[in-house]
């Protein structure tokens, strides 16, 4: 019988939300991101080629057990979490690039030749 990894897990998938953004591609559109980058709780990230912003934010019906206290009214989103691509797996979530700095993103930006 398969475990319930939420008897486990720390709500890692209740602590942030990640939205897409615009691939940059001229200097205005990397300096918004390095702008993003000056916020706490922000980190930027690409996966299959599409950019994203990340935002560390405890959801509030996260309770102190680190469950739902909404699980039966859950948002679709948080209904597509299953077992297979639960956070509690993670540790290296493969992403293309990763910037949690403007310090990140520059030597980045240094790296493709648009410093």
């Amino acid at each position: 019988m398969s475990e319930i990894l939420c008897e486990k897990c720390a709500g890692l998938c209740c602590r942030y939300l990640a939205l897409p953004i615009e691939t940059p591609e001229t200097k205005a559109d990397y300096d918004d991101v390095r702008w993003y980058l000056a916020h706490e709780g922000i980190t930027i990230f690409v996966e299959d080629g599409d950019w994203y912003i990340n935002v560390a934010s405890r959801c509030k019906y996260l309770d102190r057990d680190n469950r739902c206290d909404i699980y039966e009214q859950r948002p679709r989103i948080c209904r597509g979490y299953q077992d297979e691509n639960c956070d509690y797996h993670s540790g290296d979530y493969g992403y293309e690039l990763y910037f949690s700095s403007i310090e990140d993103l520059d030597e980045y930006l240094r790296k493709i030749g648009k410093a």
